[in-house]
């Protein structure tokens, strides 16, 4: 099994900035990509970026292009969601899933952290 711990959310003004964390133990061998995705209330659970562990190759929803930027530590099996010009509509629990392909698709990820909660207030 894979065990996956966000952190990092919490309330920030619109046009501020969150770095989330999600620390990745266990059997981490058995994924390749972990992704981070949210979902806000009433709303489905939407992508929101990818990495790679081996490349470092990257995979972004539309919405985020240039305001967030994923990045990886190897060394501490964590990744990083660096969220930059923060809209009231980013305001969601943002998810860490971590899986064996980079893809858009929530149900290709098999390992899921407990969320955590962004929220921009206008």
């Amino acid at each position: 099994q894979v065990q996956l711990v966000e952190s990092g959310g919490g309330l920030v003004q619109a046009g501020g900035s969150l770095r989330l964390s999600c620390a990745a133990s266990g059997r981490t061998s058995r994924t390749s990509v972990v992704g981070w995705f949210r979902q806000a209330p009433g709303k489905e659970r939407e992508f929101v970026a990818a990495v790679s562990w081996s490349d470092g190759n990257t995979l972004y929803a539309d919405s985020v292009k240039g305001r967030f930027a994923m990045s990886r530590d190897n060394a501490k099996n964590t990744v990083y969601l660096q969220m930059n010009s923060l809209k009231p509509e980013d305001t969601a629990v943002y998810y860490c899933a971590a899986g064996r392909f980079r893809t858009i698709l929530s149900d290709r990820y098999d390992y899921w952290g407990q969320g955590t909660q962004v929220t921009v207030s206008s």
